[in-house]
This record gives structure tokens, sequence and C-alpha cells, in this order.
């Protein structure tokens, strides 16, 4: 018998080797993988929506500093944390999405305000925390995502790139809980999670704070419905996390599930041709992970690691961070 119910997360995929993560490290981001898993899984095993689920594992992931996504985010050029958001439902291909939000502590359920309570798929910046703030979305001041090690890597890159350093944010004195834990995986930290339930509909969503340093608003693939974020019920679901000009280009997401669709293909060699084939051809590089409608999961990345982790049904969980894991 097939799984009723799956779900999939990701942590960001880059340069994750084991000479590069300490014990202590590794030991966290495992942990942290696991129990965001275990809550998604528990809302599927009491009957709950892949959509509920998509949510509850990403909140969990906004709040956890070891992750590029709330807080944790990376800054802007300018000193910002601009947050990017998406989420769909395969059922009835329902969106939502932000792009450079400042203000909603959980960027991933604005995303959900904007599907469920507006006529629009995708808002972003002043805009969308406006929108927040007439939702009654949780708003927090913009140095609660603020942490020492991203301020870090921006002051180094503007170094590197002989761009002014802006001051440090006011309030940005708090302690850092993931001081010497957090791991730098470079331009590709993105959060994401796909899921189905014991109804059969699949949902993906994808939580990110884009790149280190980005400047002129940009917005990567992560809010882009089809590029880092979809979900069909005829297809699959699939969220990215890479280098996000590319996936853009590729349509990735949307790419795997018209395999699974119009294609036949099974959902891992859909997401090998995709991600294996067509992305490392372009010079892209990252991964994606993804779920179907008859309780396939796969992931598939062209990068050293990705923070991965899956719950299947009558199943044991499985949590992976190398390459070579399975």
């Amino acid at each position: 018998m097939p799984p009723k119910w799956a779900i999939v997360v990701h942590g960001g995929a880059g340069a994750i080797e084991r000479a590069h993560l300490k014990p202590e490290q590794e030991a966290a981001y495992r942990a942290a993988l696991t129990r965001v898993t275990q809550a998604g899984a528990e809302v599927l095993k009491t009957g709950g929506l892949a959509l509920d689920a998509c949510e509850t594992a990403v909140r969990l992931l906004e709040d956890d500093p070891l992750f590029n996504a709330g807080r944790g985010a990376v800054f802007t050029a300018e000193g910002r944390n601009e947050l990017d958001a998406a989420i769909m439902e395969g059922r009835t291909l329902a969106a939502g999405a932000v792009a450079g939000v400042t203000r909603a502590r959980h960027p991933i359920t604005l995303a959900r305000a904007v599907m469920e309570r507006s006529p629009h798929v995708m808002l972003i910046g002043k805009g969308a925390d406006d929108f927040a703030a007439d939702q009654g979305e949780e708003l927090v001041e913009p140095f609660h995502f603020h942490t020492a090690r991203r301020w870090r890597s921006l002051t180094n890159f503007l170094k590197a790139e002989n761009l002014p350093i802006p001051p440090e944010p006011v309030g940005a004195d708090r302690p850092d809980p993931a001081h010497g834990l957090a791991h730098d995986e470079g331009k590709h930290g993105t959060v994401g999670v796909v899921a189905l339930d014991i109804h059969g509909d699949v949902a993906a969503a994808t939580s990110t704070g884009g790149t280190t340093g980005k400047r002129w608003g940009r917005v990567g693939d992560s809010p882009l419905i089809g590029a880092g974020t979809y979900a069909s019920n005829a297809g699959c679901a699939v969220s990215a996390t890479g280098t996000g000009e590319y996936f853009i280009r590729l349509t990735v997401a949307r790419d795997i599930s018209a395999l699974v669709e119009m294609k036949g293909l099974s959902l891992q060699a859909a997401v090998d041709e995709v991600v294996q084939h067509r992305l490392t051809a372009l010079g892209g590089d990252g991964g994606v992970i993804a779920v179907a409608p008859n309780g396939d999961v796969a992931w598939s990345f062209n990068t050293s690691g990705m923070y991965r982790a899956m719950s299947v049904e009558s199943r044991p969980m499985s949590v992976g961070i190398y390459k070579d894991e399975v």
C-alpha cells in the first residue's frame, strides 16, 4: 500500500562538507531538522492538511537562527533583512507569495494570508508589510532578524567588493543563540517543505532571506511560483534551494512537476533530470525536495551537501546533510 502521508524538509544546499562542520554543529543541524520534520509529520498523522504541515514546519525554520530565513536571515548591502516566501497547494493550484518584507515574523504565514485573504498571488516590499499590518499578522522590529554571524558575513562581503558598510541596525546587540553552531552554507541558504496529506493533496512552501549583500531589490526564485515553489496534484510538490537566477530561468519547480504529469517520469527521475542535467548544464547549483500524490518522495542536489529530512508513513525518518548519505 502506498503511504497516506509524507513530508520532506530542506534547510538549504551549498558547500556543506564533513570537514567543514564541527561535531556540535552537525548535531545541531540534525536535531533541528528532526524537530521540524516531526512537527510537520504530527499535523499529517492527525489528519491535518498538507498546507498546514508545510506552514507549521517552515514557521519553525523561520524562528531557528541556524537557517537563512526569518531569524537568522542574511543582510542586503544596505544592512536590511528583506525576506521572501511562497506557499502553494496542489488541489486548486492556489498560491501566495511575498518578497522583500521586513516586519512579518513569519513570512510564510504572510504568504498564506496573501493566498487566502487577498485577490492576488504576490505582494512585495512596503505593500506586503502594510498588508501584514492590515491583516493582524505578527509584526516584529527589524532587529528581530539580526544575528551577529550574518552581520559579519555582510561586512566581509562588502569589504571584498569595495562597497560601503552601513551602520549596524539599532537593537542588534542581543546574544546570538546559534553562536558557534551555525554554518555558512554559501549563497544557497533557503528553507522549504513539501507534504502529502491523507486526503491525497500535496503542498509546498519555501522561505528565505536571499543572498548576502544583495542589491537593488533583488528577488530570487523562492517566492516565484514555478521557479522555487510549486505544487500540483496532477504532478508533484517541489521546493528548491540554490542560486535563484538559474532556477528562475529554468522554471525548475514547474518543470519537475510537468515531467511527472506529462512525461510520466518517476519523481526521482524527474528531479534528477532537472537538477543533475538541465541545471548543471546551465551552470546553476542547488537542489530540490519533492513529494507526489502517490506517496513518492525525492530529493536531488548538485552541491556537496543539503540539509534535508523526510518522514513517510510506516517508514523510519531519514535525516541527511552530506552528498554520500541516502
